[in-house]
């Protein structure tokens, strides 16, 4: 977490550096650009950088580190989901490396006005964007089949149908506002035992915020415009704090490193080549003493992987999220508010 009097501190920065080498010169994408960790590191050591954020406010945040760097950094509002079309509109065609660390920043979970956190009374917000169906629209509108398979799916939740049933008896006489009502509701309905080392609310909230974000889908495309845009050699490097967002990240990878052939048992398949080295295979994670110092460094996972000099793989229908194996749940854009 970050105060006024302790700056901002990026989880498992070594790690990222080494993994990245940003040497002085080269051009590097921050896809997640926050508090600007990642990228000052970076800066300090020569690298141009183009940053990405979907939150205006982090945006506006940055000025002062625009300013600074004039000329070394640029900062663009948008979806990482987008991030070769952003590095094009910037006048970058490739770029030497890609980092992202995924999803919720600490910036956003110490504001209670943005509606992250159960632990701090806010709107029920959780919008990264600060536009579209919130996470109260979600809970209040979404029936309760859909709603189980969110909380059940995407915070792995395995009393989802009981939250579920309960979120949908209360909001029929009120309908839910903020955040300490759902938590109080989740606990509720779960009770916490002492051996608990969570919050019983804490999957209900991950799963919300990842729905209403589009979080998976997000990761997801980012991966393949990073495989667009590296030049070879180029490296990504992604950082992520669930088992959800990781296991994408390594079925992305292991796909693209892997050579698939036909067998001659088998009818002809066309014959892939690897996109991507993994130099290092499974994932890294933060050092005990860092997440002694940083509780959110304590589930962070690190993979990377070097771009080889093959084209990226081309679908002629558009980005083929297929090897993913995304869940299929509503678009929360469909959730009318009306």
């Amino acid at each position: 977490m970050s105060t006024p009097d302790q700056p901002h501190i990026p989880v498992m920065l070594e790690e990222v550096l080494r993994a990245l080498r940003p040497l002085d010169g080269s051009t590097i994408v921050d896809a997640t650009f926050g508090a600007g960790g990642y990228s000052r590191a970076m800066l300090g050591g020569g690298a141009t950088v183009i940053g990405i954020d979907r939150d205006p406010d982090a945006v506006a945040a940055a000025q002062p580190m625009l300013a600074e760097f004039d000329g070394s950094l640029t900062l663009h509002h948008g979806r990482f989901s987008q991030l070769d079309k952003i590095c094009r509109s910037a006048g970058h065609e490739t770029v030497d490396g890609v980092v992202a660390d995924i999803g919720v920043s600490s910036m956003q979970i110490d504001q209670a006005e943005r509606g992250f956190s159960f632990l701090r009374d806010g709107p029920l917000d959780m919008r990264m964007e600060q536009s579209g169906p919130s996470a109260a629209d979600v809970v209040n509108l979404l029936p309760r089949n859909d709603l189980t398979r969110v909380i059940g799916i995407l915070g792995e939740e395995r009393q989802a149908s009981r939250v579920s049933a309960q979120i949908v008896e209360d909001r029929a006489k009120r309908p839910f506002e903020t955040t300490l009502q759902l938590a109080s509701l989740v606990e509720k309905v779960l009770s916490r035992k002492a051996k608990d080392k969570i919050h019983p609310a804490t999957r209900t909230f991950q799963a919300l915020r990842i729905f209403v974000n589009g979080e998976l889908d997000q990761l997801a495309q980012a991966l393949l415009a990073a495989e667009r845009v590296l030049v070879p050699g180029g490296r990504l490097v992604v950082v992520t704090f669930h088992s959800l967002e990781d296991r994408l990240v390594k079925i992305f990878l292991k796909d693209r490193a892997e050579q698939a052939s036909g067998s001659r048992h088998m009818p002809v398949v066309d014959i892939t080549t690897p996109t991507f080295n993994q130099i290092k295979r499974g994932a890294i994670s933060a050092s005990a003493a860092e997440a002694e110092i940083n509780p959110r460094a304590r589930s962070a996972k690190l993979r990377w992987a070097v771009r080889t000099e093959e084209p990226p793989r081309v679908n002629s229908n558009g980005d083929d999220l297929s090897i993913f194996g995304l869940p299929r749940l509503p678009d929360p854009a469909s959730i009318s508010t009306s």
